[in-house]
């Protein structure tokens, strides 16, 4: 077959090659074991295709589709490591000329398509090496294309190596400095490409490059050829500023504003997206701008001509809605009312596009007004319910067999046409050919409809959140309705349906006045009746859906909104279906799930532990749910534990990547907090394996070990206390940290605060007070994970209590901790009830040394003050 394509396309014969390219990528779509010894061959064959000047353009795009089929296979891929040749076959694609239509296809933009699908879908350590390395290379080359190309390559492959690249990212940014300096335009719009990708997954490291970053991007504004990709990342960048945007704001609104007067349609659209990225950062300080700014934008919303006009009119009401968030309802009151009438008048236009941003728009102000956005329900919710229900285009008429519509979703390109549609209608089997429609056409209109849906979905849950009692009428009607949509062809429709109705349900239980639940396998606190219906007609679907989800991200959403719901309702959310739930979790950390599945992997060959970053988030989510069941099921989880215990431990290894590692010792920590004193009998492997965890060589996973030697310090019935002095020896060196440390190693600074305050009250006999009180007190006040708080102020409440004493030195330092945490100007810090023991004591240390109290301000504290 692969000699005969070869022959059709040296010889220029496009039908045949056509023809031919089609029944392969058709046998590359089905899922069945057919092509699996011939991946190495079929790469290299279409890699050679594709990459051949001479050949036609389109005849070169076909054999670039088909290898990102064949990249989809990734368990041959990935054992035979192909990623390096085909990167090296990819890169001199990816420098060709792109085409002005971005809907166009070419083959520099499939290149770039495959190298996005080899960073999501294998391992990072067999793409972002080699990838380097070429990005090095062809950035050092004196041809502006060369540049280009490896500026665009380094920006798609952020997003599947995001977690790989973070402690590389120190020669990452040399290449981005330059190439938002380099001469020639081209590379410089491509470098603001890549920095918008790299803020979107790589937020922290983003904002902590703001000095370098925001000036440079500025300075691009100025230039056309350059504005518009300049505006965009600008845009980006803004959306994860937060506090730092302060001393940038009144030069990039000057900026922003002035651009809205002067700039072209679509640079228009770009800087309105940014101006409501500013608005996120900035919140409350966006107050001086926002008159201004409504002014500027009120044109926009009456525009009506197709393509850029109202593209430039959604955007406008997307920025609004967040404006409101960030000024607040009363400020955005007197706008409220013109503003739906404006979203209304949006979907009465007969654009998908305009309908979802109406959509995105209720949303927003249903979580801005709450309660006072009820009124609007009967124009809203019969609007999102229409769109859930209206076909997409030609539904009715033909269901597209084998590589059906998903596919177009799940590779971001169209599967070629000449694909046989299959009519299975009463007039009898007739299949038509799609040369005779347009598929692209119809692809680009389902696409726009199936995302409309999606955000329809998405709202009807926010909306009842929002709405709470008011939207009762409607709860039925938008349950059945997404339930309907859970078995769409389109993932994002999937997911948005799945947190919806778990969204809905919570909601539901939130608002049927329940009683406090006690965890064990048998409910003692049963359901109301409307409530134990709602759950019937629900988690009965969601769990069918599961059975057949092909998609990861679908599947994690499942598990992190089950785990969710669980933690809110109970035992009696998972009653009937406890197996089937715990099933899902055993299934993904085994790496046997649908959605985990190969079918060119071999039965016998285990799943590789190196796995794609996507992969991990999956293991993560089921880790969620096993650690939610925990929670619920409290010391009758103990025969679930035994087979779920080995299964997550192997997770924690040094060849498996941080999230693996992160996640296994985190899940296990939530777990013991669910079991208590049940998890007694399984300290000491736990204990071997958190002390493992402590030692390691990533903050973030020794926060998380911290955090769990802390609950198994806290719940276990064995005595702990030979341990102590090795345990603090293991703990010590996660309290080295500067006021600049990353936020990891702060995050675990905070969480060791938490171990120690644990072990304090477990056990303080066990402990040497004077080494130990010094750093314990200097650690203080917790500044990142306020959560750690409540066994930190336990401990010294207990201190008091019971050895004075000890303290006594440090009460200068503790009364400062104290205002530190009372301080009503800062964030809630502890709870309702550790704030009155505080005060309590501030109460008690007045009776003994009222000098120090008042000397430290806490005088506003004392009774009678």
């Amino acid at each position: 077959m692969i000699q005969v394509i070869g022959q059709s396309v040296e010889t220029g014969n496009e039908t045949g090659a056509r023809q031919l390219f089609d029944v392969l990528e058709t046998l590359l779509i089905l899922e069945v074991p057919i092509l699996g010894k011939h991946i190495p061959e079929l790469a290299q064959f279409l890699l050679t295709c594709g990459g051949n000047r001479s050949f036609d353009s389109e005849l070169r795009v076909l054999a670039l589709n088909a290898l990102n089929w064949t990249v989809h296979k990734k368990s041959k891929i990935q054992s035979h490591n192909l990623a390096p040749a085909i990167l090296e076959g990819l890169m001199p694609i990816a420098t060709e000329d792109e085409p002005e239509d971005l809907d166009d296809d070419a083959p520099s933009r499939s290149a770039l398509r495959i190298i996005d699908g080899l960073a999501t879908n294998l391992p990072p350590t067999q793409v972002f090496p080699a990838l380097r390395t070429l990005i090095v290379q062809y950035f050092s080359s004196p041809d502006p294309k060369n540049r280009r190309g490896a500026m665009l390559a380094l920006g798609v492959c952020v997003e599947g190596c995001s977690e790989f690249m973070t402690p590389l990212m120190g020669e990452v940014w040399p290449i981005i400095e330059t190439g938002l300096q380099d001469g020639d335009p081209t590379v410089r719009k491509a470098t603001c490409v890549a920095v918008s990708c790299l803020c979107e997954w790589l937020e922290e490291e983003c904002a902590a490059k703001h000095a370098v970053l925001i000036p440079g991007i500025m300075s691009l504004m100025n230039d056309n050829d350059t504005q518009r990709s300049a505006c965009t990342a600008l845009d980006a960048l803004l959306e994860i500023l937060q506090d730092v945007i302060d001393q940038y704001l009144p030069l990039i609104m000057e900026r922003l504003g002035g651009l809205l007067e002067s700039a072209p349609l679509p640079v228009k659209a770009v800087v309105t997206g940014a101006i409501g990225s500013a608005a996120h950062a900035s919140k409350s300080r966006f107050l001086p701008y926002f008159q201004p700014t409504m002014a500027h934008l009120q044109h926009f919303l009456v525009l009506t001509g197709e393509g850029e006009e109202i593209e430039l009119r959604g955007i406008t009401m997307d920025a609004i809605g967040t404006f409101a968030e960030a000024v607040g309802k009363d400020v955005f009151r007197p706008f409220f009312p013109d503003m739906m009438k404006q979203a209304f008048q949006g979907i009465e236009m007969g654009s998908a596009r305009l309908r979802e941003c109406s959509f995105l728009f209720f949303g927003v102000m249903a979580r801005v007004f709450g309660e006072e956005f009820a009124p609007y329900l009967p124009n809203v919710v019969p609007s999102l319910l229409a769109s859930c229900k209206q076909a997409e285009h030609g539904e009715e008429a033909m269901s597209i067999s084998v590589a059906d519509a998903s596919n177009a979703f799940a590779s971001g390109s169209s599967p070629s046409n000449a694909i046989t549609v299959v009519d299975d209608s009463e007039a009898g089997n007739t299949s038509i050919e799609l040369e005779d429609i347009d598929l692209d056409k119809m692809m680009d209109v389902n696409s726009a409809i199936a995302v409309e849906k999606e955000i329809a979905a998405d709202t009807i849950g926010t909306l009842f959140a929002a709405c709470k009692a008011h939207f009762f009428p409607y709860v039925e009607q938008c349950a059945l309705e997404l339930v309907a949509l859970l078995p769409h062809y389109y993932e994002g429709i999937r997911k948005s349906a799945t947190d919806s109705l778990l969204e809905i349900v919570r909601t539901f239980y939130d608002l049927s006045d329940p009683q406090e639940w006690t965890p064990g396998a048998a409910v003692t606190v049963p359901l109301s009746h409307s409530v134990k219906e709602l759950v019937g007609h629900t988690l009965i679907p969601l769990l069918e859906m599961y059975e057949t989800e092909d998609n990861k991200s679908v599947a994690s959403s499942l598990c992190v909104g089950l785990a969710e719901t669980i933690t809110k309702i109970g035992p009696a959310f998972v009653e009937g279906h406890l197996e089937t739930i715990c099933n899902i979790a055993i299934q993904i950390l085994e790496q046997k799930a649908f959605c985990q599945q190969d079918p060119d992997q071999d039965e016998e060959e285990e799943a590789p532990e190196d796995q794609a970053e996507y992969d991990s988030v999956l293991i993560s989510s089921a880790g969620d749910l096993v650690s939610a069941l925990a929670g619920a099921l409290g010391a009758d989880f103990t025969p679930a534990f035994n087979k779920f215990f080995p299964l997550i431990a192997k997770y924690y290894k040094k060849s498996r990547s941080l999230s693996d590692r992160s996640s296994a010792i985190g899940c296990l920590a939530e777990i013991i907090a669910g079991m208590k004193g049940a998890i007694t009998p399984s300290t000491e492997p736990l204990l071997e394996l958190f002390y493992r965890a402590l030692g390691d060589s990533d903050a973030e996973v020794q926060s998380n070990a911290a955090f769990a030697i802390g609950q198994l310090v806290e719940n276990t019935e064995v005595d702990l206390a030979p341990q102590y002095i090795h345990l603090l020896g293991a703990l010590r060196p996660l309290f080295q940290v500067t006021p600049d440390s990353p936020t990891a190693k702060l995050n675990a600074k905070d969480n060791a605060a938490g171990a120690v305050g644990r072990l304090l009250v477990r056990n303080s006999a066990a402990i040497p007070l004077d080494q130990v009180l010094p750093i314990f007190v200097d650690a203080l006040p917790l500044k990142n994970d306020y959560l750690e708080n409540r066994p930190v102020f336990r401990a010294i409440f207990h201190l008091f209590r019971t050895n004075g004493a000890a303290l006594y030195p440090f009460l200068d330092r503790l009364l400062q901790v104290f205002g530190y945490v009372l301080d009503p100007s800062q964030p809630e810090q502890v709870g309702e009830d550790i704030r009155a023991e505080l005060i309590q004591l501030i109460n008690a240390v007045n009776a003994e040394d009222p000098a120090k109290v008042q000397a430290s301000g806490l005088a506003i504290f004392l009774s009678g003050a």
